[in-house]
């Protein structure tokens, strides 16, 4: 059983580092960063997209991937990075992709065994989505009942590994890191009591610890400017909360949403939009000015999925494939359309199109409109999707499974015009 190469670097920080300065983050608009894209929100920065493909058209290019993983495609510069998990060795590793050409390029073995715990069967061991700072990448797994952070660079070498939290494992874990000046940021929310952590991207040392509820939950954190200050959003555990991304100290919380949440939480500026399922089924509105007032709630489930805000209305596609629009301000629905099939990944915005894919292999196109549902396009690759579309630099990039005569064999896409 082993952590990985080096067990440097491995011990819990006593002492807490520096503020985070104000050291940049910067992109390319070609870029896809970290979970739910370049401004947190799903938003494409694209002008139009693909919308019509299959295995004979507009694949740019295809290579497999080894092992399994539900990791959602980074992408910054030429590289592509993802998560993958050995099930037979037990290994959870991170891959690296030639962007332009879909070449393999290195992967790093994080860890080997430590597998305790119970997951559930749509969870995997590698779920979470890492967080690239064009200089490293950030990738958060759960490992011998603890989460750990690892820091890799570009090469594949491991830089540092940091524990972010016990762990009392109810159903895995899926949580994606967020990265805020100087800092990466860690949720591990579990029976136990969870921690909120910011760690230096450069040293991993704790800068920050933030202590949260006694309960299992699975959503990742978003940083917003919300009334003027940035927030780090964190649905679940029957709340919602704005913390300073400076110190993690809370600002203001809702006693909203479910127990567990998994879809990160979503804004217009002037409010939060958060949905959970366990124990019961929930969608809510709240205020953005720091009061969690309430505007609006109703009873449907959106729980794997994130949802998306655009043009005043709300949108998104339930596990059980149920798209719905509501209305912002008020939460009347608008449409309601049942389209089948079952869905863990994301909605993605490109203009009006709003993209996601099904358990089933099946990629959703519909229009962002509140006038009616209005589908767009629908395409098959393969027999599984669970990764969120990355659409970025004109091109969609799909983790895509088959299942074949031999086996299961997990598949990364490039889809171009």
């Amino acid at each position: 059983m082993a952590i990985m190469q080096s067990q440097a670097g491995c011990q819990p920080t006593e002492e807490a580092a520096q503020p985070p300065t104000e050291a940049e983050l910067t992109f390319s608009d070609t870029d896809w960063p970290y979970w739910r894209g370049p401004n947190g929100n799903g938003y494409a920065n694209v002008d139009s997209a693909p919308t019509n493909w299959d295995e004979n058209q507009n694949i740019v290019w295809k290579t497999s991937i080894p092992g399994r993983g539900h990791s959602t495609p980074t992408v910054v510069g030429d590289n592509i990075f993802l998560l993958t998990a050995d099930e037979e060795k037990q290994t959870q590793s991170a891959l690296c992709f030639d962007r332009n050409t879909g070449a393999f390029k290195w992967e790093t073995q994080i860890h080997q065994g430590g597998w305790q715990g119970r997951i559930h069967k749509r969870n995997t061991q590698a779920t979470p989505t890492v967080a690239c700072d064009g200089e490293r990448i950030f990738a958060t797994l759960m490992y011998d009942e603890k989460i750990w952070i690892s820091a890799i660079d570009l090469t594949g070498e491991i830089l540092w590994q940091k524990k972010a939290s016990e762990f009392v494992s109810h159903w895995g874990y899926s949580t994606s890191p967020a990265m805020y000046k100087s800092l990466v940021i860690t949720s591990a929310d579990h029976k136990d009591g969870g921690e909120l952590t910011g760690f230096d991207r450069v040293t991993g040392e704790v800068v920050w610890k933030t202590e949260r509820p006694k309960t299992p939950n699975y959503a990742s954190p978003i940083v917003f400017t919300l009334n003027g200050q940035d927030q780090i959003v964190l649905p679940g555990c029957e709340m919602i909360g704005g913390y300073d991304p400076n110190d993690g100290k809370l600002i203001w919380s809702s006693p909203v949403t479910t127990q567990e949440t998994v879809g990160s939480a979503i804004t217009d500026g002037t409010r939060i939009f958060a949905s959970g399922g366990w124990p019961k089924n929930e969608t809510v509105c709240i205020l953005a000015d720091g009061s969690g007032e309430l505007v609006w709630r109703n009873s449907i489930r959106t729980y794997a999925p994130s949802m998306l805000v655009t043009g005043g209305y709300v949108y998104t596609m339930t596990d059980k494939g149920i798209a719905y629009c509501w209305d912002a301000e008020t939460g009347k629905t608008m449409w309601r359309k049942k389209l089948g099939g079952d869905f863990s990944a994301s909605l993605v915005l490109v203009e009006d199109h709003l993209y996601t894919s099904s358990e089933q292999g099946k990629t959703i196109i519909f229009k962002a409109s509140p006038d009616a549902f209005e589908l767009v396009a629908e395409n098959q690759l393969g027999n599984e999707i669970w990764a969120t579309p990355v659409i970025c630099g004109d091109k969609i990039y799909l983790r895509v499974a088959h299942h074949e005569t031999d086996g299961r064999q997990e598949v990364l896409y490039c889809i171009g015009g």
